[in-house]
């Protein structure tokens, strides 16, 4: 069995000992553009690298899929089709905002196995605010349980809109068409930030068209174990390996996720 609160410890430990200090202290070789208009910095490289060690000596046997791995060998995607015992890593989540002295950044990490979710952290170390959850056993943030918001009418219902670059144009249009019957609000740049907020029950929804896994599996569980509901565009469940979809929103509940889907997503 995992103990849950080891690997927060964990986590913990390395956002003191390898993210904070680099929080507005980084020099200028200390950030780079992996790839067009996404950056990387040393923080991110650091922390992926000592969680990477701590989680496998936790959970021998077990792999690891994070985000910077990943960006050097593609291949590791290939574990996310399987059923092993994955940790799932986003060493600095929101690295922009985390490079230009934004607070809105997080570490997220999951536990997976079968292609299941079993435990989730999130952890924001500038304001230390820190989700956890496992499969079954609720969520939670510094002994109290998180209950996501109850549902509303859609034009009632706040949260945050990403239908970004990624998004095929008429989906994004779509999206944007939308966007005066709901509550919208800014986005905070950091999924896990979002993930927080929706899970404590401070906004409604919220909707995504970028699926990568380390950007969500640790959030759609903490958010699941809240009380929300969750579902990719097409109706169904948002795994691991489903990082193809074309998108994923957050909601209350069944029927008000159906709702949103009405006002945000249905075809004329």
């Amino acid at each position: 069995m995992l103990d849950i609160e080891k690997v927060a410890d964990v986590i913990s430990e390395i956002a003191e000992q390898e993210a904070l200090p680099r929080f507005r202290n980084l020099k200028d070789e200390d950030v780079q553009e992996k790839v067009a208009g996404e950056l990387v910095t040393a923080a991110d490289i650091a922390v992926e690298k000592a969680l990477s060690a701590r989680l496998l000596d936790l959970l021998p046997g077990s792999l690891v899929v994070g985000e910077e791995g990943v960006h050097a060998d593609p291949s590791l995607m290939r574990h996310l089709d399987g059923e092993q015992t994955l940790w799932i890593i986003d060493p600095i989540d929101g690295t922009r905002n985390f490079a230009h002295g934004r607070e809105a950044f997080a570490i997220m990490v999951a536990l997976v196995s079968g292609r299941e979710s079993r435990a989730a952290w999130i952890l924001e170390p500038a304001s230390g605010r820190f989700g956890v959850a496992e499969a079954g056993s609720g969520a939670w943030m510094a002994g109290r349980r998180l209950q996501a918001a109850l549902p509303d009418r859609p034009e009632a219902m706040s949260g945050s809109l990403h239908a970004s670059s990624y998004a095929p144009r008429r989906l994004g249009r779509r999206v944007e068409k939308g966007r005066a019957k709901v509550a919208a609000i800014r986005s905070l740049g950091c999924a896990g930030a979002e993930y927080l907020r929706l899970a404590e029950g401070r906004t409604h929804f919220s909707l995504f068209t970028r699926l990568m896994p380390w950007d969500h599996v640790p959030g759609t569980l903490l958010h699941r174990e809240a009380g929300g509901f969750s579902r990719c565009f097409d109706r169904q469940p948002y795994r691991a390996d489903r990082y193809r979809e074309l998108g994923l929103m957050m909601a209350p509940d069944e029927a008000s996720w159906e709702a949103l889907y009405g006002v945000l997503l249905a075809e004329d």
